[in-house]
């Protein structure tokens, strides 16, 4: 019988990053930057000025080295990040399991009610927070249910325009300091600040949606390495927009708290007082417009994790049933399965379990809305976003070191010790959390 071979697949064609191809990445921005993020910031420049700036700098570093290993897994494996998780134990589904649906009830009641917050300040004789809460999940809700991906994109897209705008304007407002600021590049920790700096660098920019955008990369129909070059500039356009906002923030609570010594209320209330300080500095009109851009920061949140955080649900469930398989086929050349991978993402769009978990993330959270200052949902909250990013961190690692990653895809030094660093502080948060809970 004569020998049958298989026709040897043409490699894929090498894209070049170009700025009209800026998708994914300003869906995980505007995802992984959230009210709770800036107020955190806030806080860190009120409390010590500009000496953390160096911090927030770090921070955006290290969400890059995460998100470029998150894209490159799904390019150059042909294989989604859960299908990755898989390949290294029954241990790695378990984790998830029981982390994505106690996540998801926290954090459908805590995006709900930051979304809620300016609403009310912005319309005093409207509906109260529980109503704007519950109407502000179910238009996050209806948005996702009936929309695909190219609309969300291009939605994230407007609403990070607003928050861009308006954060940048109220730190210019402000009058930052140029030569204050840029002795806060030298890395320098003030006594007491270490809780705040590993804030600043473990805590803005995204947990678990970071595992997301792999997906949202999938979704915009990049599916092979060809694409590996626009995902890289998309993820640095990502991540430089996340360090705009933190350091147009810190600016903020640098000159307009710091010098001053007005305290702010911790969580998602504290944009409401820092819009009562701007309206009685600078005028109704600009406290209207900061609270404008803090809905688009918390409804873009929203929205991001109704979709993102629904995908990789959706994935879980497929893996589990052995359904969608390995998406990519044999592995991450052109035509070896690309087209398959953008059919799944789209399918999953319109799968049950995805929209599962978009009601789950909507109706049972919103019980957690009668709550008078959920003090324990917070915590709780906090303790679950750390816990999620040195698994991540740590699988990623794994995968992208070892043979399930073609060998001139795995890491380089760089990508290795930036990865580990950023494992390692990740769970250093994760443990301060822990400590904090109210034994």
């Amino acid at each position: 019988m004569a020998d049958r071979t298989e026709p040897a697949s043409a490699p894929p064609e090498m894209r070049k990053a170009k700025w009209r191809y800026i998708g994914p990445g300003i869906v995980v921005a505007a995802t992984g930057v959230g009210a709770g993020d800036l107020v955190a910031t806030l806080l860190a420049g009120s409390k010590f000025g500009y000496t953390l700036l160096w911090a927030a700098v770090v921070g955006c570093v290290v969400k890059v080295a995460l998100a470029e290993a998150v894209g490159r897994w799904h390019l150059a494996t042909g294989r989604t990040l859960f299908e990755g998780w898989r390949t290294l134990g029954g241990w790695t589904s378990g984790y998830f399991a029981v982390y994505v649906v106690v996540w998801g009830f926290v954090y459908g009641a805590t995006a709900m009610s930051s979304s809620a917050l300016p609403l009310v300040a912005l319309f005093p004789d409207g509906p109260d927070l529980k109503t704007w809460g519950i109407l502000t999940g179910l238009a996050g809700l209806a948005f996702v249910w009936f929309n695909r991906y190219a609309v969300v994109e291009k939605v994230m897209t407007v609403l990070v325009g607003v928050m861009f705008v308006v954060v940048v304007y109220v730190a210019i407002r402000v009058g930052p300091n140029a030569g204050d600021a840029f002795a806060g590049l030298w890395p320098t920790l003030p006594d007491d600040s270490l809780l705040y700096t590993l804030g600043l660098v473990g805590g803005v920019g995204g947990t678990i949606t970071m595992a997301a955008y792999g997906y949202w990369v999938n979704a915009k129909g990049w599916t092979d390495v060809g694409w590996l070059k626009v995902m890289r500039l998309d993820n640095r356009v990502a991540y430089v927009t996340t360090g705009v906002f933190v350091v147009a923030m810190l600016f903020v609570g640098a000159e307009l708290l710091h010098a001053t010594g007005i305290a702010l209320e911790s969580g998602s209330g504290g944009l409401v007082d820092l819009g009562d300080v701007l309206e009685e500095r600078y005028g109704a009109a600009t406290a209207n417009l900061f609270l404008v851009g803090f809905f688009a920061t918390s409804f873009t949140s929203l929205v991001g994790v109704w979709h993102g955080v629904s995908l990789l649900f959706a994935d879980f469930v497929a893996n589990v049933r052995g359904g969608l398989g390995r998406l990519g086929g044999r592995g991450p050349t052109a035509g070896d399965g690309g087209g398959a991978r953008e059919t799944a993402a789209g399918g999953r769009e319109r799968s049950l379990p995805f929209r599962a978990y978009l009601l789950w993330l909507t109706f049972p959270p919103m019980t957690l809305l009668w709550l008078d200052r959920p003090f324990a949902i917070v915590i709780t909250y906090g303790v679950l976003g750390a816990a999620f990013l040195p698994f991540l961190a740590l699988t990623l690692l794994w995968l992208l070191n070892t043979g399930r990653t073609p060998r001139q895809w795995r890491n380089g030094v760089l990508s290795n010790v930036l990865l580990t660093v950023s494992g390692l502080l990740f769970l250093v948060v994760c443990v301060q959390e822990i400590r904090d809970l109210p034994w």
